[in-house]
């Protein structure tokens, strides 16, 4: 049988690996899908770049559209990033009839109710595991094989650049803005890495998951987004001490109200195996009603890991590529006619409506009262006190120094009860710096 047709969009880091990898891998690749796998085209507006990975092997334009208007072209990959030539070459491909994978969950988590809707009415698909988490078969696991599960909670390091900067921090007792720069040296971030550290893109992939995970549309303009870029060594040294670790999670929860979806900093204990992921590797936890917590860890970028992903998308379209388009695993696990009406009875919630545990720190005057001051504002907030640590004046300031940190570790509160005790808090004349507050998740 003659090797399905593909077109490549977009061969930087990614494009490249996905090139080298099905070259590489071609025979066994061919066993497992029962056909062969061919980029045939590659569109990229640096032609000769283009033209030094691919050799002669595949026919190199800087016109996309001539991919998508090329009838033998069966599938588009693309890999160009971003919301806007991406998403009309993506719609483009899918009103040509042609398949469509992506690495792009920027475009996803915003646009992707119209594109899934789109590839639906025009009987194709959409496959994007390497859109989350690189490598790691985090999709597949969400679509299929967790398939009998109710999920309770997915919980996870998504984010490769900002876990190696949290794992320096911790190792070598660093600021945030003296790490930021290691990282890009050694290329873990970007030049502008506010996507990242501002924690845009692990919501975008948060949003996706919960999607999958509960059956809802993506709604990442209700996704709760908070960066590291506050996180200081003092917070990251006292977590360790209280036997936590700190690490940048995207967060998707059932309750009863509705649907939590939420990226932030979060203290997580040191002896949970998440916790214990360390430099640019990433893992997620999924909790599901039968088969309980399972654990999913590996590299979530770079070139040949993500690659990875992109052609195993490429080898479940061969295999499904003359099915009944009702027969397919839908693009988010649950029938396309369900999304609507599950997305009426589990809303996204706000974050004041999210119970969770916190960690405060507070710069407080070294006097007396300070400390009853503040448990009973907590306590007349009904928020109860895991535990207290307060420093050492010295420590905190040096010798002779009048200010000091306290510490506070509560139980579970409504996120709104807390923004309201720690405004009064703030508001006393004894607490001398912007309060610090972190949340707390056990991941039971």
């Amino acid at each position: 049988m003659k090797p399905i047709q593909v077109g490549l969009l977009g061969i930087g880091t990614v494009g490249s690996g996905t090139f080298n990898v099905l070259e590489r891998n071609q025979d066994e690749i061919r066993r497992r899908a029962g056909r062969g796998i061919e980029i045939a085209m590659v569109a990229d507006l640096d032609t000769a770049r283009a033209r030094s990975v691919v050799g002669d092997k595949a026919k190199v334009v800087s016109d996309a559209r001539e991919i998508i208007a090329n009838p033998d072209i069966e599938v588009v990959v693309e890999l160009i990033g971003g919301y806007g030539i991406a998403k009309a070459l993506v719609l483009e491909a899918i009103a040509a009839g042609k398949h469509v994978v992506t690495a792009n969950k920027a475009l996803l988590a915003v646009h992707g109710t119209e594109i899934f809707k789109a590839a639906a009415e025009n009987g194709v698909i959409v496959a994007y595991e390497a859109a989350v988490a690189g490598g790691i078969p985090i999709i597949k696991a969400l679509r299929e094989g967790l398939t009998a599960n109710s999920i309770q909670w997915v919980a996870g390091i998504i984010n490769g650049t900002t876990n190696f900067i949290l794992s320096e921090m911790r190792d070598k007792g660093l600021d945030f803005d003296v790490v930021l720069k290691e990282a890009q040296a050694l290329g873990y971030a970007e030049a502008d890495p506010t996507f990242d550290i501002e924690g845009v893109d692990a919501a975008h992939k948060a949003t996706l998951m919960s999607a999958i995970a509960f059956g809802i549309p993506v709604q990442f303009d209700k996704a709760y987004v908070e960066g590291i870029t506050k996180l200081s060594s003092a917070d990251i040294r006292y977590a360790e001490q209280l036997g936590y670790r700190i690490k940048l999670l995207g967060i998707t929860k059932r309750t009863d109200k509705g649907i939590e979806l939420r990226v932030h900093p979060s203290l997580v204990p040191a002896k949970r195996l998440i916790a214990n992921v360390e430099g640019a590797m990433n893992a997620v936890v999924v909790y599901g009603d039968a088969v309980g917590a399972t654990l999913y860890y590996g590299k979530g970028a770079g070139s040949e890991p993500t690659a990875s992903a992109v052609i195993a998308d490429l080898v479940d379209i061969v295999r499904l590529h003359d099915a009944d388009p009702a027969h397919r695993v839908p693009p988010l696990a649950f029938q396309s006619s369900t999304l609507g009406a599950a997305g009426k009875e589990l809303p996204v919630l706000p974050m004041s409506e999210v119970v969770t545990s916190y960690y405060v720190r507070i710069r407080v005057s070294d006097e007396a009262g300070v400390l009853a001051k503040i448990t009973g504002l907590l306590a007349e907030a009904g928020i109860s006190i895991d535990a207290v640590l307060q420093r050492e004046a010295d420590e905190v300031g040096g010798e002779g120094s009048t200010q000091t940190d306290l510490i506070i570790l509560t139980h579970d509160t409504r996120e709104g009860n807390m923004d309201d005790v720690l405004a009064q808090i703030q508001g006393l004349p004894t607490v001398l710096a912007p309060i610090t507050r972190i949340r707390k998740e056990e991941l039971n």
